[in-house]
């Protein structure tokens, strides 16, 4: 295992470096949760309990494709492995999903799950449906450092980084919900020629999950290792197999980070962006005054495989009174252009929550403001929002659901199933 997942990581932002608690907890079983883990990472377990080379490395290619391609959760269902293997594993592994706290589902739609860790800590996922795609807003951290005035997130408190394997767990609890696991011969065989798979059986029931993006809790690239080890799972052809150009990770403006995620990950970039001036950006998004808005904007402009036909998104959200005037949309147009982006900008208008010190701006004054920007030959959409009765919607992540005890929480879940 990587000395990665249990070190202490030094978090950057306009205040003194924190340490972050990393450590997994460990089962009270002892058995080893594969969950997030790479080929290689479980081909190494496999020596380590007893497997030769050959046969380790085999295990490791059939388990991984059982795990992230197919959504198993039990060895035993993994057909194309020896009946007297499968109890050997069982013994010493576990293929874990996160723990679901409380799932509430929107009037639109949109799907919240609250989650908890082994070590009791809590974060949430939000599933976007629409016409033609379901998106999946994955976390990447319990709470968040950057403390933007905005965003309910920012009120928590950052208290350690995801894992790998609780990042790739929200994907594939959001699979198993959403019944889209492949069905059919998919078995990958002896070694030697892989199954045939039969594309007629290769379906999936209810809507499919077409695109991830990495902005719910937290700021991915203060979390880079595991966030990278976790998207190298979704996108490996093996596995859960998805398109880098489905995946956006979005980030405040971690200036060093952002090399590093062109040239290790290669996503979609989106930029939380939200005001044009120092002023107004180092209130709303403190970590503006560490990395400044032409610092952060030079980084989009390096960012590889940024091109008209993968732009780069730049995220406003409306405050009114505060980032929404003409001069303001000029300005941001003026930005764009100088640094010769090739970007798409969403306009997000303000999700309140209880002491939002902030109100969103008028409905005329966003269309306005879009207008600018359209006119200026830039993609300027308002988001329209989604899951705000639940409080899913963008900026209002906070696991408010914790204040409720296990005896609540039990009692709901007992009157939603009479």
């Amino acid at each position: 295992m990587s000395d990665s997942l249990t070190t202490a990581m030094p978090i950057a932002g306009h205040f003194d470096p924190v340490p972050v608690p990393r450590a997994i907890t460990p089962r009270q079983d002892g058995k080893l949760d594969l969950m997030g883990l790479s080929t290689v990472q479980i081909r190494a377990l496999f020596e380590e309990a007893g497997l030769d080379v050959k046969a380790a490395k085999l295990r490791a290619k059939q388990v991984f494709h059982w795990i992230y391609h197919r959504g198993a959760s039990e060895f035993e269902a993994m057909t194309d492995i020896a009946k007297t293997m499968r109890p050997w594993l069982a013994e010493r592994f576990v293929i874990a999903r996160p723990n679901v706290v409380e799932a509430q589902v929107s009037e639109d739609g949109t799907r919240k799950w609250l989650l908890r860790s082994d070590d009791g800590q809590d974060y949430e996922m939000v599933f976007i449906p629409d016409a033609d795609r379901g998106t999946l807003c994955v976390s990447s951290q319990v709470g968040c450092t950057l403390n933007c005035r905005f965003c309910h997130t920012g009120t928590m408190r950052l208290v350690r980084n995801l894992t790998p394997g609780e990042i790739v767990g929200q994907v594939m609890l959001a699979r198993d919900s959403l019944g889209e696991w492949p069905k059919g011969n998919m078995d990958v065989g002896d070694g030697t020629d892989d199954a045939d798979e039969d594309a007629a059986t290769y379906t999936a029931d209810g809507r499919m999950l077409t695109n991830i993006v990495m902005m719910g809790m937290g700021e991915p690239l203060y979390n880079f290792d595991h966030v990278r080890d976790a998207l190298k799972i979704v996108m490996d052809s093996a596995g859960l197999a998805l398109s880098r150009r489905r995946i956006t990770l979005s980030t405040s403006g971690v200036v060093p980070m952002m090399g590093r995620c062109s040239d290790e990950i290669g996503v979609n970039l989106a930029v939380s962006l939200h005001a044009v001036s120092k002023e107004v950006r180092d209130e709303i998004v403190p970590i503006n005054k560490k990395y400044g808005i032409e610092e952060l904007l030079q980084a989009c402009a390096d960012y590889g495989g940024a091109s008209n036909s993968r732009r780069i998104t730049f995220e406003y959200v409306m405050l009114k009174d505060k980032n929404d005037s003409d001069a303001d949309a000029r300005e941001l147009v003026r930005l764009l252009k100088a640094y010769r982006l090739p970007a798409k900008v969403n306009l997000i208008p303000f999700n309140p929550w209880d002491g939002a010190p902030y109100e969103c701006s008028d409905p005329d004054r966003i269309r306005k403001f879009s207008n600018i920007i359209f006119e200026a030959g830039i993609s300027a959409p308002i988001r329209t929002p989604r899951g705000r009765d639940i409080d899913a919607a963008c900026g209002q992540l906070k696991t408010a659901a914790v204040k409720k005890s296990r005896a609540e929480l039990d009692r709901e879940a007992e009157a939603a199933e009479a």
